[in-house]
């Protein structure tokens, strides 16, 4: 039997999404493996729609996994919540027909990433917010950014480490916006390269600092090249919102397309 499960997470704690091996780090899959081997009474290896790099969170990361063993969705569900350190929890749990894939049935994947503006740095919420203390322009951030959308290139923004065969991809929609002190940034594309989202917004802010013109980011496009960009930036303010899927999958409608 195969089933479907939303997962949440700070990713604060842990070194990663993917599990490590016998390094002896934590990661939420060797976390989340360990807790539903042991509701199913039997080992249990699970794919994820999208692996976060440490110190990134998950508002509904989406797994799969195959287990014979007996089991309501609502006992895998609180089952292996109770099992799991406070960092993680599963928030549903849906079978799901053989052929489904968490990774590979995803049509979309969305990320949010939030910077704390203000003069002071976070106290609360310090693990799910980067900062900036200098006043940022959403409006300026937002213009630059729409040169992004649609299917493009991306390896300006790639790290050197990622695994994808190639750097196309097709982003959806990319929003900047303030609320009070609070800039969010969030994007929608078919998927993301390995950093993509933090170099995205690492040049972004560069664009918003002055020290580069807003037509800039078209310049990083056509370039392709990671070393023209601008930095990494920091783990903590950023969150998988979670991938979308078609209907027919049966999930949830916060996880099913169009969003």
């Amino acid at each position: 039997m195969r089933y479907a499960l939303g997962v949440e997470y700070d990713g604060g704690e842990f070194h990663g999404w993917q599990h490590l091996g016998e390094t002896g780090k934590p990661s939420v899959q060797a976390a989340l493996e360990r807790a539903l081997s042991s509701v199913g009474d039997a080992p249990v290896q699970v794919t994820c729609a999208g692996r976060t790099d440490a110190g990134v969170h998950a508002e509904c990361q989406v797994v799969h996994f195959d287990c014979d063993t007996p089991r309501e969705p609502r006992g895998w569900m609180l089952g292996a919540t109770s099992r799991l350190p406070p960092a993680v929890c599963v928030h549903w749990c849906v079978p799901v027909a053989g052929d489904f894939n968490a990774r590979f049935s995803a049509r979309a994947r969305r990320y949010r990433y939030r910077i704390l503006n203000r003069q002071a740095r976070p106290a609360l919420y310090r693990q799910t917010l980067s900062w900036e203390r200098r006043p940022l322009d959403a409006d300026a951030m937002h213009r630059a950014a729409q040169v992004l959308l649609g299917e493009q290139d991306f390896q300006s923004f790639r790290s050197a480490e990622c695994q994808s065969a190639h750097g196309r991809r097709n982003m959806h929609s990319l929003s900047v916006r303030r609320d009070g002190d609070v800039v969010s940034i969030d994007l929608q594309a078919n998927s993301f390269v390995h950093h993509m989202v933090r170099n995205i917004v690492g040049s972004l802010l560069m664009v918003d600092s002055g020290e580069r013109p807003e037509a800039w980011m078209a310049e990083l496009l056509a370039a392709r090249d990671r070393t023209q960009a601008g930095p990494t930036a920091p783990a903590a303010g950023l969150v998988f919102v979670g991938p979308l899927y078609d209907a027919a999958c049966g999930l949830p409608a916060r996880v099913t397309w169009p969003a």
